[in-house]
């Protein structure tokens, strides 16, 4: 009997029984060769912008940590999960604007819960997602402190953009299922809680691209992935 059968049979013993047993991957998304340097946003056209950094601000496309990880890095499960209906989770996201940027650069949410799009800034900023398989939007908000509620029916990665200030873009990552997370300041990833089973699991950034891996975990496994995404 092949391994995969044999996962297979344990899950369905186990969800039989009522017991569950869950599984962790994790790891690190790890970047190779110069970094490109992020472009400089020029903030003129908008005193408020402008006013709001006392440096130069460059975009958030390439962001590589000290330890040569990668940041804003959407790590998920793309394959292998059973059909079922996750519960959204009661947790309020918020995609901020401030300093006319987006804040953050790269978000991940699961299908049904609320994310609060907020614009901190004293300035009209109008958002705009290029969202496909989900009605997409595109509402301006022109006082300091407005908030927006939205909720998303399907699973989706869109790009969203300011019609107001052209270097304001962000990406948002809608998953049907809860295992998904983003890179942050060391790279890192987790997908906890998982069912034993076979897996697919994708790394996605904006400028590489993807990259998948099968994986594979028992009952209380866990197992280590790690992604390399090489300088173009």
């Amino acid at each position: 009997m092949s391994r995969k059968t044999l996962l297979k049979l344990l899950v369905v013993t186990l969800c039989i029984s009522g017991q569950v047993f869950a599984a962790d991957i994790s790891g690190k998304v790890m970047f190779e060769g110069k970094a490109p340097k992020g472009r400089r946003l020029r903030m003129d056209a908008d005193k408020v912008c402008k006013a709001a950094h006392k440096k130069p601000v460059r975009g958030e496309t390439v962001l590589v940590n000290s330890d040569s990880t990668l940041r804003n890095v959407i790590v998920y499960v793309k394959e292998g999960l059973r059909k079922k209906k996750f519960k959204a989770p009661s947790e309020k996201l918020v995609f901020d604007q401030k300093g006319c940027i987006y804040t953050p650069h790269v978000l991940a949410i699961q299908t049904g819960q609320e994310l609060e799009v907020r614009n901190s800034d004293p300035t009209l900023h109008n958002v705009h997602s290029l969202s496909k398989k989900n009605p997409s939007f595109n509402v301006a908000q022109p006082i300091k402190g407005m908030k927006l509620t939205k909720k998303f029916a399907k699973p989706e990665l869109f790009k969203v953009k300011c019609e107001v200030h052209s270097w304001m873009g962000a990406y948002i990552g809608v998953f049907s299922h809860p295992y998904f997370a983003v890179t942050g300041d060391d790279g890192s990833f987790s997908l906890k809680k998982l069912p034993a089973g076979e897996y697919t699991i994708e790394a996605w950034h904006e400028k590489y691209g993807t990259q998948t891996m099968n994986v594979s975990v028992g009952a209380k496994e866990s197992k280590t992935v790690d992604f390399t995404f090489k300088a173009k």
